[in-house]
């Protein structure tokens, strides 16, 4: 089987980047005749194809990617498979979609969303998200490594570090977490709750919202934002340096830095909803606090990013479930019970990671890629 595979290549420390380029080291590990490109890179890809003549072509994106993904290779007849996401709503090219006989998303919901969005589902298979288990595994609080990002951030050593990463970290949840601190603050043990976001216009705005929030609730100085741009050298000993992950997200469709923070023997707290119920197993590797709210909308403004030329206004039938949020008195009581309990975070730990490694490995999914290509498409 010849794959090319298309991301954002050479990758950026980004989920979509990540995931394709973990998916493009298993196939390169198991032998395949595998070559990797920028999903936007016309010229070159049209070369991959000439020369290298692949069976198929999987691009990593979302479903506003299928002209680089999807008609740029059937132009060249050349069979595509997308590996999609979703972003709440799928709301163009369905026709093209549901022409495929292949299509690959991150989780059961991501599936279900497009289904309810007219989507043919017969032709969908899911496909998680690789893990690196070998760079994101259980380290020693006294590693240096480790022991120095911690210094860094600012938390002593007999804190309790609460993580939570992502391009913003109010759609992973951390207002809710904030407000849950907030209610044990006077009778948890000391602790410090890391934000690690990316440095961008529209998160620095949002950061000033969070910070106003953490100052209203009192715990303000508890409480780190840091900005920088990391790698995903840096990740694994960002997370080993945690003692709890907590992002209850409010829009989540597989939920990667949950797995990476599980295979690094950390205990997670997220939501009972959307990626969660496919990636974390309630009581044994995670708190999933209930869903306390959906925020639903009627309709929705589109533009270039979803293959429309002009703003395009779509309407919808029902409501629409937009995004989460979590119930903050679970978060709460979650949090207070790994908080107080170091041998609760330890167990929760190794079953996560466990888990991780059996179902999550980037060379596991590799072969389940393999696996569905050969079942679905008699591609050998």
């Amino acid at each position: 089987m010849k794959v090319l595979v298309l991301y954002d290549y050479p990758p950026s420390p980004g989920g979509l980047a990540t995931q394709g380029d973990l998916l493009y080291r298993g196939l390169q590990q198991m032998g395949l005749d595998v070559h990797a490109v920028h999903f936007e890179s016309a010229q070159e890809k049209e070369w991959y194809y000439r020369w290298f003549e692949p069976d198929i072509v999987v691009g990593i994106g979302y479903w506003g990617h299928a002209p680089h993904l999807v008609l740029h290779p059937q132009r060249y007849g050349v069979q595509p498979v997308p590996w999609l996401v979703a972003d709440g709503y799928i709301a163009n090219y369905h026709e093209i979609l549901n022409a495929l006989p292949l299509i690959l998303v991150t989780s059961n919901w991501v599936k279900q969303t497009y289904i309810r969005d007219g989507i043919n589902g017969d032709n969908i298979e899911v496909l998680p998200v690789g893990c690196d288990t070998d760079s994101f595994a259980p380290r020693d609080r006294d590693d240096p490594k480790v022991t120095c990002v911690r210094q860094s951030l600012g938390v002593a050593p007999d804190q309790i570090m609460i993580l939570t990463v992502g391009g913003d970290a109010t759609s992973k949840g951390a207002q809710e977490v904030m407000q849950a601190l907030a209610i044990n603050d006077t009778k948890a043990p000391d602790w410090k709750y890391i934000c690690k976001v990316w440095p961008q216009p529209r998160t620095m705005q949002q950061n000033l919202v969070d910070l106003q929030l953490a100052t209203q609730l009192g715990i303000s100085q508890n409480v780190v934002y840091t900005a920088n741009t990391i790698s995903r050298n840096f990740m694994p000993y960002l997370l080993a340096a945690c003692d709890i992950y907590a992002a209850p997200s409010r829009l989540e469709g597989f939920g990667m830095i949950q797995v990476e923070a599980n295979a690094c023997g950390k205990p997670v707290i997220s939501i009972r909803a959307m990626g969660m119920l496919d990636t974390m197993v309630h009581g044994e590797t995670a708190f999933l606090a209930a869903v306390a709210q959906e925020i639903k909308i009627t309709e929705a403004m589109l533009g270039a990013e979803s293959g429309y030329q002009e703003p395009h206004r779509i309407v919808f039938d029902d409501f629409r479930t937009a995004d989460y949020r979590a119930s903050v008195h679970d978060i709460a009581n979650y949090l207070m019970d790994l908080m107080a309990d170091s041998e609760l975070r330890k167990r929760m730990g190794e079953a996560g990671r466990k888990r991780a490694v059996e179902l999550f490995d980037y060379r596991i999914v590799a072969k389940k890629f393999v696996d569905i290509v050969q079942r679905r498409l008699g591609i050998g």
